[in-house]
């Protein structure tokens, strides 16, 4: 499963980054965005881009694409 299938108010945890997301990849790791880390959307667009989501504590942005690179487990809230 990856980010963009959840909805907002459901979480999971990183499951790895795929390096079809390209050199946006490293900057994601840079901030936090790693295996392992618990990830929650707050909300998404009513066009469905861009997403928010919490990780580590703070709020970050994300298009589509770099969302679906990212594979998540989905965890109970």
């Amino acid at each position: 499963m990856n980010l963009s299938n959840l909805k907002p108010g459901q979480q999971g945890t990183i499951i790895k980054l795929d390096s079809s997301i390209g050199p946006i990849r490293r900057r994601l790791m840079d901030m936090g965005v790693i295996p392992g880390e618990r990830i929650r959307v707050e909300k998404v667009a009513p066009m469905g881009d861009p997403i928010e989501v919490t990780v580590k504590g703070y709020n970050l942005s994300l298009r589509k694409g770099e969302a679906k690179g990212i594979q998540i487990e989905e965890v109970a809230a």
